[in-house]
């Protein structure tokens, strides 16, 4: 559980990372709005990059435990597996319309490998993981390989939900991404019921 004073600060960095972007962010900024000294900011984020970090990882733990809530559920593995799909890709996709000063920070989390993208990405694809071998378990998917399938709709899944791809195709209709995805989606899972891989 957080102090006060690092949820504080956390508070006052997400809004002023929102507000101003990446290039504006400043710990002193952030300090002073928090009513304390930028060395009480180091105490608990020791630089700059890891206070930002720190923001983003507060929206990665929120869709993470969206898309656990997902993965936890009574349904059946195939409409758990497209709904985890469809989560992933929408909270992305707003997150760059409505959020973009965190979008940008989250991307540049992606193309540095930072520590905070490396546990989600993990993270992430044990839920997927975990979707897919109760589907295996329950009979409704029979790979001939687990992990072929796995990695499988892990790669097909990546345009619809890594940031450099969404950021590329950012001026897109969203009809048409929609359709394209969900295209996507039932190609997976036939591939996953039919045992293509």
């Amino acid at each position: 559980m957080r102090e006060p004073s690092e949820t504080r600060i956390l508070t006052v960095a997400s809004e002023h990372l929102r507000l101003h972007g990446l290039k504006r962010f400043t710990v002193v900024a952030v300090a002073e709005e928090a009513g304390m000294t930028h060395a009480n900011v180091y105490r608990y984020f020791p630089s700059r990059a890891a206070l930002v970090d720190a923001v983003v990882d507060v929206w990665l733990k929120a869709t993470e435990r969206r898309l656990a809530d997902i993965a936890d559920g009574p349904d059946p593995a195939d409409d758990k597996l497209e709904r985890l799909i469809l989560a992933l890709a929408k909270a992305n996709r707003d997150l760059l319309t409505e959020e973009p000063h965190l979008f940008a920070a989250l991307s540049l989390a992606v193309a540095k490998r930072h520590a905070i993208s490396r546990r989600n990405r993990a993270r992430v694809r044990a839920l997927f993981e975990r979707v897919i071998d109760e589907g295996i378990a329950s009979g409704s998917f029979e790979p001939r390989d687990r992990d072929r399938a796995i990695a499988f709709v892990i790669d097909a899944t990546h345009r619809f939900i890594h940031p450099a791809a969404l950021e590329l195709e950012s001026d897109v209709p969203q009809q048409s991404i929609d359709g394209r995805l969900a295209t996507l989606i039932h190609v997976a899972l036939r591939v996953l019921i039919t045992g293509v891989v």
